[in-house]
Formats: structure tokens, sequence, C-alpha cells
């Protein structure tokens, strides 16, 4: 796979990303990913893509588990449903287990915002162009984000890096670099149809976690 840099920034739109929802893949795939706590397998993370007429719903699930020895002495699941209509995010509705603390965010869209309720924000009005922190759609990229563990509003600072390579299942492809700094703290890559292909960041015990495309 052989992408320009021309090739990878069209998809953008030059230096502002997309707001369309092409992300999903054009035959319907499942994205895959592999957990990886510094290069060994601790996990899963999977997004399933529906499609209805004009409906598109996705949903993301998340297994990982930390063990020492036969030990688990860290495990997460997250689950999340997300709804769109006519290219327009309609709602989000997500459970996590972190380590046995759970936590809900629910999310609906009124005539002139978005009601979020989460387990770390307390029920609040957020703008129209806020879209869930779930990373498969480019087009969060221009903020602000939602997390769908906490509920949060978040801004990061999002910047293009610009085309460079990711580790894939099948190897390395050339993909479009995204960093994001603040909360979350991550890098992230994106292919020339706006594709997700994964993400990198330190987590707070020091270890690097990627995700890592199937």
């Amino acid at each position: 796979m052989n992408l320009s840099r021309r090739a990878l920034l069209s998809g953008l739109g030059g230096a502002a990303f997309a707001r369309a929802v092409l992300a999903q893949p054009a035959d319907g795939r499942d994205l895959v990913f592999r957990v990886l706590r510094n290069d060994g397998q601790i996990g899963t993370h999977r997004l399933t893509f529906a499609v209805t007429q004009s409906a598109l719903t996705v949903l993301v699930a998340t297994d990982i588990k930390v063990g020492v020895g036969p030990i688990t002495v860290y495990r997460y699941t997250h689950r999340a449903e997300e709804r769109w209509q006519a290219g327009t995010f309609v709602s989000l509705d997500a459970e996590t287990n972190d380590n046995g603390t759970m936590a809900r965010t629910t999310v609906r869209r009124e005539a002139e915002w978005l009601d979020v309720q989460g387990q770390k924000a307390s029920r609040y009005q957020a703008p129209l162009t806020a879209l869930p922190l779930t990373y498969w759609n480019q087009a969060m990229l221009d903020g602000p984000m939602i997390s769908a563990q906490t509920g949060e509003l978040l801004r990061p600072v999002v910047k293009q890096v610009g085309p460079g390579r990711v580790v894939t299942a099948s190897g390395p492809v050339e993909a479009l670099h995204v960093t994001m700094r603040g909360d979350p703290d991550l890098d992230t890559w994106y292919d020339a149809k706006s594709t997700w292909l994964g993400l990198r960041l330190t987590a707070r015990d020091g270890s690097t976690i990627r995700y890592e495309r199937g």
C-alpha cells in the first residue's frame, strides 16, 4: 500500500477534518483490533456496523484482562451502542466495568443540544457539534468529544502530524498520523478512506498500550 501525502490529506479536505460519516468499512465488515500492552496481547476491541436505509448503528465491545501468571489483576469491559440517522449523530448508550467500578453514559440529541449524563459528569447540555470519543469516525477530531466511559466533554489539542506508517496484523501500512494532547493524550491513525487503523497511548503505570488492526 503506497499512499502519497497528497492522497492522505485530500481525504481530510486539507487541514480540516471531514464531517461526513464515511468511516465504516464500505463492505460492512467489523473493525477488529488486538489490544496490546508492551506488545503482549491483553484483549480485543471490536466495532460492528449495522446499516438500515438511512440509519447507522455502531456497536463497540472492548474486553481487556491483565494477569500475573494465572491470577487476573485487572479486568476491563466496555459496551456501547452509537446511533446515527441520515449522517447525524442521534444517541449513545454505554456501560463500563473498570476493574469492578461501574459507569454508565447516555447521550440524547435534542433540538438545540445534546443531553448528556455520565458517571463523572452531572447532567449537562453539550453542543450539537460534539461527537462520541469512539475513534472510528474521523469527524470526531473536529471536537469537542464526549467520553463514552465518563460522559465528560473533552477538548484535546488535535494535530495532523502527516503521513506515516502504522503496524497492523498484516504488516505496516501507510497512514495519516494524528496526535491528541490533553485528555485524552494519545496518537491515532487513519487511512486515505478515513478508516481507523489504530492508536497508541501510555497507561498510568507507564506501559505502552496499542490498538492494532486485525
